[in-house]
């Protein structure tokens, strides 16, 4: 269904933008690159922006939320973070190729790339674009446009700078590749469009981890698209820790294309963000697939996370696995919408998802939408949703050993998060995940 206009100021205002944006760019408006971005910006102005109406945003008023915190006339991308600011954000013994953007410009002094040029290339998007512009443009816009997202279309247009990965076949990088979006919001309100584009080569692995923070009080808007290409017999995993403050409004489209024998992990944590919305679609295009997709939302206060995912099985004999959990605090919202999708080819396939939710108070909401379409008969599949308070049965046992009421809670809560911590790689990355939940939850 077609998206129907809302709040058309906010679309003019976009397009005022573009049309400054333009002018920056000089020689390179004439560029392949720039024409995607045109037609984006065409998209946006046919369909505008989603609203209430519209069945995708049904309970993410996105526009509504930017209007009242986000003033696209007085952006202001300045930053004034020190070294030791920005080491802050880094986790402990974090032994990795580091990636810093800070308000989405990439910091080449924070960053540091320690895996050879042979097996890893990293690029800033418009180095990438100048160093690689075939290979750029063979996959830039291609994934994104097909899910037909509004915001993904307003990323397009602006996008600029962002991280582009490329792993060599059959090459494995032994260190996690960790990509630092620091939001400093202290000398304004910051406005970006991170624009990445992964790579893996054929037989090779890789883990991404992408972490995003903020500095200062302030709101900030991020809107960003990521492109995935995985290519035949290759391993990876993705993932995306969202630490913002309870000020950002954000939201993240993410495209991932697998083929044939490809394996493929993404974890989608939340902890932070005003107004978070983020769309995972994962197309399985050829046989012997396999994709495992991991969320959790911690959230409290007002906060609200939409996480929209879809999984396409084309081919036959693929293999999904969606576990997804929430706890929710406060007068926090949480939606989950997870389709499924099995095509006429897709014979033999297993496709699993569930959605389980604890809601802390009366106030927290959970709008859950568990989707499975079908057109296959060889298959299994399921599907399911909970939603509910912490039993009472465990809390007594419990409390009938002598454990206060609030270790008890959080331990019930530990565990129910511990399937998907389990599974992090990482030793680093899960004992700084563990520290942020045992502090929220304590």
């Amino acid at each position: 269904m077609k998206p129907k206009a809302v709040k058309a100021d906010i679309a003019s205002k976009l397009v005022d933008k573009f049309n400054e944006f333009e002018k920056e760019l000089n020689g390179h408006s004439k560029s392949p690159m720039h024409t995607v971005r045109k037609n984006a910006l065409e998209e946006l102005k046919s369909n505008g922006l989603p609203g209430p109406k519209d069945e995708e945003y049904k309970y993410t008023n996105l526009v509504k939320s930017i209007e009242k915190h986000i003033d696209l006339d007085n952006v202001s991308n300045d930053s004034s973070l020190s070294d030791s600011e920005v080491e802050s954000f880094l986790f402990d013994n974090e032994d990795a190729n580091i990636i810093v953007f800070i308000n989405g410009l990439y910091a080449a002094r924070h960053s540091k790339i320690i895996s050879p040029v042979s097996d890893l290339v990293v690029l800033d998007f418009e180095e990438a674009f100048m160093q690689h512009p075939e290979e750029v443009i063979a996959h830039f816009g291609n994934y994104a446009a097909k899910y037909k997202d509004p915001y993904a279309s307003v990323n397009t247009a602006f996008s600029k700078n962002g991280a582009f990965i490329k792993v060599s076949p059959g090459k494995v990088i032994e260190k996690p590749i960790m990509i630092h979006f620091i939001s400093d919001t202290r000398q304004g309100i910051p406005v970006y469009y991170p624009r990445n584009l992964f790579i893996i080569g054929e037989r090779s692995e890789v883990n991404i981890v992408e972490s995003f923070h903020t500095f200062g009080d302030q709101p900030s808007l991020v809107n960003q698209v990521t492109e995935i290409v995985v290519s035949k017999e290759a391993k990876g995993s993705y993932y995306k820790l969202q630490l913002e403050s309870d000020n950002a409004q954000r939201v993240d489209n993410t495209q991932i294309h697998q083929r044939k024998d490809s394996v493929f992990n993404t974890y989608t944590l939340t902890f932070g963000g005003a107004m978070v919305r983020n769309n995972l679609n994962i197309a399985l295009e050829d046989p012997h697939c396999e994709t495992h997709m991991y969320g959790l939302y911690l959230i409290k206060g007002n906060a609200h996370v939409d996480n929209h995912t879809v999984v396409d099985h084309i081919m036959p004999e693929s293999f999904s696995n969606e576990i997804y959990k929430g706890i929710l605090d406060d007068k926090a919202t949480g939606v989950f919408n997870g389709k499924i999708f099995v095509r006429q080819d897709a014979q033999k396939t297993n496709a699993f998802q569930s959605n389980k939710n604890i809601l802390l108070t009366d106030d927290a909401k959970m709008n859950s939408k568990p989707q499975l379409e079908i057109w296959a008969d060889d298959v299994k599949c399921s599907h399911g949703c909970t939603t509910g308070q912490l039993d009472d049965e465990q809390m007594f046992y419990l409390r009938s050993r002598g454990i206060s009421a609030e270790s008890a809670r959080a331990i019930l809560l530990h565990a129910f998060a511990a399937d998907v911590l389990e599974t992090v790689k990482f030793e680093f990355i899960r004992e700084h995940l563990d520290r942020i939940i045992h502090e929220r939850l304590h």
